[in-house]
């Protein structure tokens, strides 16, 4: 039975008893027909006092697979054997998901206009939703990503590794690697840092598809995050040794032409390692994309068609 001396939890006019789940939606705006917008909620309020956490995915309305990840999550979670609380947002950017588009219908990309405000654009607008409902309420946050623009991600963790509390949380995660990464001006990452949050930002699989490899382990570190910090109970399972990389940098095609990749995500390369070669038409070979460094390949493009210039493949410096 849930602990009564609990408090319930409240959040945009609604209030979550301990040891209950609550799912409901918090309003952004109307359509131009006069449709109601709304951001989708699930709250799990353990019975017994916790830290806050929350899980966000689809910042990017294209960028699926965070959001069977969250569900996968929640379904799993039980409030009445939980200490603390979790606060599931599965789809952020609803205008973006509804239409199958990373961006606003302004073309605002939501993850740069963090903290927000109230009184600024769509995306402004949402962005401050989420910094005073959500993320103003938690000591802990997972936001999950995919890769964009024709590009798979490697399953990683991108956090300020330099934080040990962040490294530790990072490492308990268990994906294959984590990637120090700074925060950029006007994310998620960013605001809920300044506002006192520890943050993992989970990248994995490509937009507009499940990946079942990329879900798995998304799925599985954040229960190992939400483990670490007591609010399930502990497992037996120990999750994978995650490599640690200080820097990663794309390599670009030197021509333009048809691409053929050969080297896997998740390879290891060697420094001047053929990555890929590029044909033209006739197949004839107009240049090589060689590997600028050691590393891992943590994530590359899914066009066979490149520009010069173009990103072919991301190494992670190991």
């Amino acid at each position: 039975m849930p602990t009564q001396s609990r408090s319930p939890f409240a959040i945009a006019d609604n209030t979550v008893r301990a040891g209950r789940k609550a799912k409901f939606e918090l309003p952004i705006a109307r359509l131009m027909s006069g449709t109601p917008v709304t951001i989708p909620v699930v709250v799990l309020h353990g019975s017994d006092d916790g830290p806050t956490v929350w899980l966000s995915a689809a910042v990017h309305g294209d960028e699926l697979c965070g959001v069977e990840i969250v569900r996968q999550v929640v379904e799993a979670l039980d409030p009445r054997s939980m200490s603390g609380t979790v606060i599931a947002v599965p789809v952020v950017n609803v205008h973006g998901f509804n239409s199958g588009e990373r961006y606003l219908p302004d073309r605002r990309d939501l993850n740069r206009s963090f903290p927000g405000s109230v009184r600024g654009s769509l995306a402004a607008r949402i962005a401050h939703l989420l910094m005073t409902e959500v993320v103003s309420r938690c000591s802990v946050g997972i936001d999950l990503h995919t890769g964009s623009d024709h590009r798979i991600n490697l399953p990683q963790i991108r956090a300020d590794l330099d934080d040990p509390y962040t490294l530790e949380l990072a490492q308990t995660f268990g994906a294959p690697i984590a990637v120090h990464s700074r925060t950029r001006d006007g994310s998620l990452r960013q605001a809920a840092t300044e506002a006192g949050a520890t943050v993992l930002l989970y990248e994995g699989g490509e937009a507009l598809r499940f990946d079942p490899a990329a879900i798995a382990t998304g799925r599985d570190g954040t229960r190992h995050i939400l483990s670490k910090l007591g609010i399930i109970p502990a497992t037996d399972h120990t999750p994978q040794q995650t490599l640690l990389s200080r820097r990663s940098s794309w390599v670009r095609a030197s021509r333009s032409g048809i691409l053929h990749l050969e080297a896997d995500l998740g390879t290891g390369v060697a420094h001047g390692e053929t990555i890929a070669t590029i044909v033209d038409p006739f197949g004839k070979r107009l240049s090589r994309v060689t590997a600028k460094s050691d590393g891992l390949i943590i994530g590359h493009t899914q066009h066979p068609l490149v520009n010069q210039g173009d990103a072919v493949a991301h190494i992670a410096e190991t």
